[in-house]
């Protein structure tokens, strides 16, 4: 088992919120600019939640470009080329010793409490699934095996996730489970997720202030 108590990498794995790029789910009934909103306002939960985090360096992972919702605090790399395994596991490569933790923007819901123990739990690995079939958060102890463990697992279909998890438990890891979430990925999930945000939440705070026919 891992004996690593130290606070972990902050990885977020992100796109730049332009319509038409983003959230291309949530259209129709949403607009593509209703959809980049709720995309950007995930976002910002997201990243704010992150801050809350005890870390060693927080990295935005970025498919694009900052903008003005970007808080300080957090480095900013290029995501790499390829697949979502090619990128998540582009993303690990950055973080050199110590246990680190990637997450999405999916997921506004998204609490510190949640990851405050992420490298401090003496386990191996951390997996976060998502109800979709997928998962919200990958975590290890050892970032430079992710390449290994990550690379051609079949991503964004219904079993994504339980193969991925399947990777860690046949490579011998001790993993702990984080709780199941919910991706936004529809205007269903948009409605579920935001009635689980808490207080003070962009995502919710974006909802609401869409036009109703649009649900």
């Amino acid at each position: 088992m891992n004996t690593v108590t130290a606070a972990a990498t902050l990885l977020i794995l992100a796109k730049e919120p332009v319509p038409g790029r983003v959230k291309t789910r949530l259209t129709p009934p949403y607009t593509p600019y209703e959809a980049s909103a709720l995309a950007e306002a995930a976002l910002t939960d997201t990243l704010r939640t992150l801050l809350r985090v005890p870390a060693r360096r927080r990295v935005l992972v970025l498919d694009g470009t900052p903008g003005p919702w970007l808080p300080p605090g957090f480095d900013i790399v290029p995501q790499v080329s390829g697949g979502l395994d090619e990128r998540i596991a582009g993303a690990f490569a950055l973080c050199g010793d110590g246990p680190a933790l990637l997450v999405g923007m999916d997921t506004p819901q998204l609490t510190a409490g949640l990851l405050a123990d992420v490298g401090t739990d003496g386990h191996d690995a951390w997996f976060g699934p998502a109800a979709d079939g997928g998962f919200w958060a990958l975590g290890l102890a050892a970032p430079s095996h992710a390449g290994a463990l990550v690379r051609g697992v079949p991503m964004s279909t219904d079993h994504t996730g339980a193969i991925q998890r399947r990777r860690l438990v046949e490579a011998g890891l001790t993993v702990f489970d984080l709780p199941l979430l919910r991706d936004v990925d529809t205007a269903s999930d948009a409605a579920s997720v935001a009635g689980l945000c808490p207080p003070g939440s962009n995502f919710a705070t974006v909802l609401d202030s869409l036009p109703e026919v649009t649900r």
